[in-house]
């Protein structure tokens, strides 16, 4: 009883920080981003100075040996995975800035129902019909209080779709791979940073002059903007480690579903502190999505129970069929020992 309260409280904390982590960096980026704060619209490269934080304290913690990281990885499994997580940064926001806000949020959702037919693909992995209809019930509630003007067009609606496909594929990979490997969450983390960050900060800036026409070079860092920069790094960082926790210990569809919390939160705090509109069917569509997550969790547990129970009974009838098999052998062997094969009886 006590290792399960600890893995449960160890748990909670690491997706509280995730939750934390995520809607803090939403409200930095924010203030980063936006016309009233530093007008930083350079999303792209923004990532990769993410990312150049995130190797820089791997880096660290490895020399001051926090961590060791030396199981290997082969380099061509990090660069694909690499290749495939920029991608999903790039088509989100690419997704962003060619398609309205509500198509960007549907895309959003979609992610659920993709990652829930990969897995299948990939791992052979069902689900329960408690669990389909509560990641239902998540993404309608989400989409009430998200989803207003849909506007799309065809290099939108591509973005979209990349990256749909390879945040969904990234994620998914980000718990296969610490399985293969047996690798932990920070080392993991440790050893795709460096490629992501150095890919990601030499293409940014080209990246984000196309979809927004804005040259880094021109920009001008003042020290509010540089103080800003710096928290969505550090934040950055508990947000990164808290993604690959998350999926490596529950699965991408968990890690999707329990995530859209921040959606809520964002929505919450976005009226406390910016002022925001909250309609009645905002607060509609928030407590449609909380209530699915409640019942998702409820759904995944009997889902647990389920699997455990139909496990020792296959075990005991697989042991059964074994010891019938050995019990007739032995019998004819028995029977065999008295007979001489020539015809003559012993």
């Amino acid at each position: 009883m006590g290792s399960e309260n600890k893995s449960s409280v160890s748990n909670v904390g690491v997706w509280a920080m995730n939750v934390i982590s995520s809607v803090g960096i939403i409200m930095a980026n924010k203030q980063v981003m936006s016309d009233k704060g530093y007008n930083f619209r350079f999303a792209t490269t923004l990532t990769g100075f993410h990312f150049l934080v995130t190797a820089l304290v791997g880096f660290i913690s490895r020399q001051l040996g926090y961590s060791t990281a030396n199981k290997h990885v082969p380099f061509w499994d990090l660069f694909w995975f690499s290749i495939v997580a920029n991608l999903s940064i790039v088509g989100m926001n690419c997704s962003l800035m060619l398609n309205s806000v509500g198509f960007y949020q549907i895309s959003k959702l979609s992610m659920i129902p993709v990652v829930c037919v990969m897995e299948w693909i990939l791992h052979n992995k069902k689900y329960s019909t408690e669990v389909k209809g509560t990641v239902f019930l998540v993404v309608m509630g989400v989409g009430v209080c998200t989803v207003t003007d849909v506007k799309v067009n065809m290099n939108g609606f591509l973005a979209a779709a990349v990256g749909v496909f390879c945040t969904s594929l990234q994620q998914i990979s980000i718990g296969s791979l610490q399985q293969k490997y047996t690798i932990g969450s920070f080392d993991l983390l440790s050893k795709t940073a460096p490629i992501q960050c150095a890919s990601l900060l030499l293409l940014g800036p080209f990246i984000d002059f196309y979809l927004n026409g804005h040259n880094l070079l021109d920009y001008e860092f003042s020290l509010g903007a540089i103080f800003f920069i710096s928290l969505s790094c550090a934040l950055a960082v508990f947000c990164n480690l808290s993604q690959y926790l998350c999926i490596g210990r529950f699965s991408a569809v968990s890690f999707q579903v329990l995530g859209h919390m921040k959606t809520v939160c964002v929505l919450v705090l976005g009226w406390v502190l910016f002022d925001s509109a909250l309609t009645g069917k905002n607060i509609m569509g928030m407590g449609i999505a909380v209530a699915g997550m409640i019942l998702y969790n409820w759904a995944v547990d009997k889902a647990k129970q389920a699997s455990s129970k139909i496990l020792p009974t296959s075990f005991i009838k697989d042991n059964e069929d074994e010891t019938t098999n050995l019990l007739k052998s032995g019998f004819e062997m028995q029977s065999t020992k008295g007979v001489d094969f020539s015809g003559e009886t012993k």
